[in-house]
């Protein structure tokens, strides 16, 4: 009777093995038990990985640094493994720790900046059953041609080029299908995962990612509050004529499909394609600086995810200027007014080199007596350039250097700030790392114009809060004033520096110094 049930057992075990590798819409790494498996496995090679390959190294030898980078490589590798293999929330997650360069060993961002391209495709038929439970028609009634092969595809979802029965070209995101089902699982096995670690590396202050994961998955995995985000900045910044946000077709849009005005361009971090085309690298810098100055400092509504292939850049054939294109709307952080006053003193105290004001306002902000590091952290600078003024020096090779090794040797006290500071903070330094990103590969990094935006929109920022808090007309005229002296100071500043780099400037410069030589 055993070897019967036995018997029995092992050929419904074989049928269903045969099954499930035969069937297209089953995947074994859908799984729970798979996916969980998985993650406990990697998180305990890892844990062990740095307990033992460190245990008998004197700390902080040169052979200690040598095998600690070995450890962080090893590590972020089988890290980006678990992300590519569980897809879906992993990959998101591993993609944020991977844009955060000067804040994470580069061992860990290195390896997982390639999540960005790895993400994984849902088939066709996927596609057809999310678009036929959504909308209740066939992609042939929907469409006149829908392209087979995605424009792109991210962790969360893809993006298809199609054309409407009216002829309109439009382009389609559509939400993969087990992403939804799976993401609350997957967050509370890396908060379980997390606590874990913690127990045995007590320095070790990662639950900061699991409860941003928690707060903004919800929201990105809502495909119509992506498009009310994306009508609601396209409204913020309508004064900005080089700025192009898609249209949205809320006819037929859902919360796991939308139809958005088709787009395209090349990459913003794409230097020779500007070159290419004739658009010019440093006002695109510029503009890119001024739009996120504004959501920041103005607005308190700002975009959280410029990496380059969310922002694109066109040449308009018709006017000649050079459009900025801003896509994927789906993660936002609202700052509240107090936060983003504090951010503006504190940045315009970086700004004029003001060590007070940099101390009092980041302590403000959550960092404590680990301020200075928070300073270098924001700024991605030295100490040494943060004491001398962040707008006075452009960032050179050693001191990048320095910054990124600094971000491996003080990761405890990272870690710990990244818990302390408020909420909203995280996905601002996120942005920001993006952005020097970007600036870096257009080679355009810590350049003044930048500080000028970003002094500008402080101002206005400051004085816009202070005239609202204010019942005196006489103090709100006072208030205005002193915001329009400011604002002409930089005005001036701008036009010293452009006649200092022109060759009007040079004329003028050597005609000065030829009538001053005549004159003694």
């Amino acid at each position: 009777m055993a070897l019967r049930a036995l018997k029995f057992a092992s050929l419904t075990a074989a049928a269903s093995g045969i099954y499930l590798y035969g069937n297209k819409f089953l995947d074994p790494n859908d799984f729970g038990v798979v996916r969980v498996g998985r993650a406990v496995a990697t998180t305990a090679v890892i844990t062990y990985d740095y307990l033992t390959s460190l245990r008998s190294v004197p700390y902080g030898s040169e052979e200690y640094e040598f095998l600690k980078s070995q450890v962080h490589l090893r590590s972020a590798e089988r890290l980006r493994e678990l992300c590519c293999s569980n897809r879906g929330t992993f990959i998101k997650v591993g993609q944020h720790l991977g844009a955060l360069d000067y804040l994470l060993p580069e061992e860990y961002t290195r390896t997982l900046k390639v999540l960005h391209s790895q993400a994984p495709q849902s088939t066709r038929q996927e596609i057809e059953q999310v678009i036929r439970e959504d909308l209740g028609k066939e992609i042939k009634e929907l469409f006149m041609s829908f392209e087979d092969t995605p424009l792109g595809a991210a962790s969360l979802a893809q993006v298809h080029k199609a054309v409407l029965q009216d002829g309109r070209t439009v382009a389609v995101k559509i939400q993969h299908p087990k992403v939804q089902s799976q993401s609350s699982k997957d967050i509370l096995l890396m908060e379980v995962l997390l606590l874990v670690v913690k127990q045995i590396f007590p320095d070790f202050e990662f639950m900061w990612l699991v409860e941003e994961a928690k707060k903004n998955l919800p929201l990105e995995l809502d495909f119509l509050n992506e498009g009310r985000n994306a009508e609601r900045v396209a409204h913020m910044l309508k004064n900005f004529d080089f700025l192009k946000v898609p249209r949205i077709y809320w006819e037929l849009s859902t919360r796991r499909v939308l139809l958005m005005e088709f787009m395209e361009g090349g990459q913003v971090n794409d230097r020779a394609y500007m070159e290419r085309n004739g658009i010019n690298v440093n006002e695109i810098s510029r503009n890119l600086g001024k739009l996120y100055s504004e959501m920041i400092f103005v607005n308190g509504f700002v975009h959280c995810d410029p990496h380059p292939g969310n922002v694109l850049v066109k040449k308009c054939p018709v006017s000649g200027k050079a459009h900025i294109i801003l896509l994927d709307h789906g993660l936002y952080q609202v700052l509240s007014e107090s936060f983003r006053m504090d951010y503006c003193h504190l940045w315009q105290a970086l700004i004029k080199a003001d060590m007070k004001r940099v101390q009092k306002y980041s302590r403000r902000l959550g960092a404590g007596d680990l301020y200075p590091l928070f300073a270098c952290m924001l700024t991605a600078r030295s100490w040494e350039s943060v004491n001398k003024g962040i707008d006075q020096s452009p960032v050179s090779a050693s001191e990048d250097m320095e910054i990124r090794s600094n971000a491996a040797a003080y990761l405890p006290q990272i870690t710990q700030l990244l818990n302390n500071v408020p909420r909203q903070m995280l996905l601002l330094l996120k942005t920001n790392d993006l952005l020097r990103g970007i600036e870096s590969a257009l080679h355009t990094r810590a350049s003044a114009s930048s500080f000028l935006n970003m002094s500008r929109c402080c101002i206005r920022a400051v004085s816009t809060y202070q005239r609202s808090k204010s019942h005196s007309f006489y103090r709100r005229a006072q208030i205005s004033l002193t915001e329009t002296l400011s604002l002409w100071q930089i005005n001036l500043y701008e036009l010293f520096l452009w006649l200092k780099g022109s060759q009007l400037g040079n004329w003028v410069i050597a005609l000065l110094r030829r009538l001053h030589h005549f004159t003694y």
